[in-house]
């Protein structure tokens, strides 16, 4: 196994493995404290990022930061890599990959993308500020479409997040109307269920299905349940869009949710047969967050922006339509304050971004974190400006079920009218030609609007 080492200011520092090294140069998070992987201090942070910036991109593929007899994301990875579209930056360190990155063009960028191993992202993000990870990802185009386009240039999409604690019709529906009349729901209807019993996972995509259906809605509904609750439902019938499932970036930690990329593949085939969409046929929805595999005892070792972005090689398997990045919501255990929460979110859109992902957001806190709305509204707004694809959002910004502090409604209305950005096109015309945009593009007084029909059809 290489050693790496630095000097600063006459003292030599080591590093016993690559994994130790991208551990010590990531920026100070409490997860990776809690772990025992953290750098002792700054002068070693430092030091592990001088080292980090002399080590060849071609060593991330000699040297697995898990082993590949050992796990089956490891060899995702390195099976599926694509040598050619490494070509470019093949002969690069990681410090140069940097200063590539922040001159190549939109198309360079997605050229190299297939040839791109998480880790290499991961590492090269440890070299980078705010801006740059900024930079860089707004530069990055990923489209994908099912009855919407999302990650048009100009375009910021939102998932409509109408949770509630018992399932109630009546509480979905009014969640439902107070997003949709203002504005959003054009990345999913997204739900996630109190249960994930079979029946209430039914009763729930029966209701969304008959909104879109009703009301000729250009979007897609999904209920957040296990992979092999979709299954059972689409043999059954069901009115499954997308199909849902969180990841992580080892194969102890899928396990630990109960999934293999075996059950992934058939879901994924099973979504396809059916045909629900109209412009694309991506049809899987995957959530992520850093610290889920150290939560579940299985980051071998890895820190836990490393072992994320292991998890977008998962997901790009699987040509998704949506990728989230549920920042905040683990806890301070993992991500202490506003500030580690910000970097997190900037790293993820960033690495998932460069691996070809349409990356959006659950820009959120829990509520014992030292956080707040204001953490809120900066997160929202340098991921609005980093080109996200999508962002979560939820009535007032308090989910009533998941009990945790997230994005609002107004929240999204609030970065279109101030960078300019839009609905997804197809949404967009809907929104028009049932009277809620103006000639301007901003939303018309609701009152009295038919729509509100809806909220007194499900509450009946």
């Amino acid at each position: 196994m290489t050693t790496y080492t630095a000097t600063l200011g006459g003292e030599r520092h080591r590093f016993g493995s690559l994994a130790r090294l991208l551990a010590a140069a990531s920026p100070e998070r409490s997860g990776d404290r809690l772990a025992g992987l953290a750098a002792a201090g700054a002068r070693e942070r430092v030091a592990a990022r001088w080292a980090l910036a002399e080590v060849p991109l071609a060593t991330f593929l000699a040297e697995p930061v898990i082993p590949y007899e050992d796990d089956d994301v490891t060899r995702l990875i390195l099976d599926g890599h694509d040598a050619a579209a490494f070509v470019p930056v093949a002969g690069m360190t990681v410090g140069e990959f940097r200063e590539w990155l922040l001159t190549a063009d939109a198309a360079a960028l997605a050229a190299v993308a297939p040839g791109l191993t998480p880790e290499m992202t991961a590492a090269v993000s440890k070299l980078m500020g705010n801006a740059d990870l900024v930079a860089v990802a707004r530069k990055v185009r990923v489209v994908t479409a099912f009855r919407s386009t999302i990650g048009l240039p100009g375009r910021l999409a939102t998932r409509l997040q109408p949770n509630h604690p018992t399932d109630d019709p009546a509480g979905v529906a009014a969640a439902l109307l107070d997003g949709l009349l203002l504005g959003s729901g054009d990345a999913v209807l997204g739900i996630n269920p109190a249960t994930d019993s079979p029946k209430a996972v039914r009763d729930l995509l029966d209701l969304l299905d008959g909104v879109i259906t009703r009301y000729a809605i250009p979007t897609q509904s999904c209920v957040l349940c296990h992979v092999t609750t979709s299954l059972d439902l689409m043999a059954r019938g069901a009115p499954v869009d997308l199909v849902f499932q969180s990841i992580a970036g080892t194969q102890a930690a899928n396990a630990s949710f109960g999934v293999t990329l075996g059950l992934l593949d058939e879901a994924y085939e099973a979504a396809l047969a059916l045909g629900r969409g109209t412009v694309g046929d991506n049809v899987m929805y995957f959530e992520t967050g850093q610290g889920s595999a150290l939560s579940a005892g299985a980051h071998h070792g890895v820190d836990q922006q490393t072992v994320e972005a292991r998890a977008y090689a998962v997901a790009r398997r699987y040509r998704p339509l949506l990728v989230n990045t549920v920042v905040g919501f683990i806890g301070p255990e993992y991500l202490y304050d506003g500030r580690q929460i910000l970097r997190a979110a900037l790293e993820d859109h960033f690495c998932g971004k460069l691996l070809g992902l349409p990356m959006g957001l659950d820009i959120c806190y829990t509520n014992h974190a030292d956080a707040d709305d204001d953490d809120i509204a900066t997160m929202l707004t340098m991921l609005a400006v980093a080109g996200a694809s999508f962002v979560i959002c939820t009535p007032g910004g308090d989910d009533i079920m998941l009990n945790y502090q997230s994005a609002s409604y107004h929240d999204a209305l609030y970065l279109r009218e101030v960078l300019g950005l839009r609905p997804a096109p197809e949404f967009e015309t809907w929104l028009r030609s049932i009277g809620l945009l103006d000639e301007n593009g901003g939303l018309r007084e609701a009152d009295g609007h038919p729509l509100t029909a809806i909220g007194r059809e499900l509450a009946a």
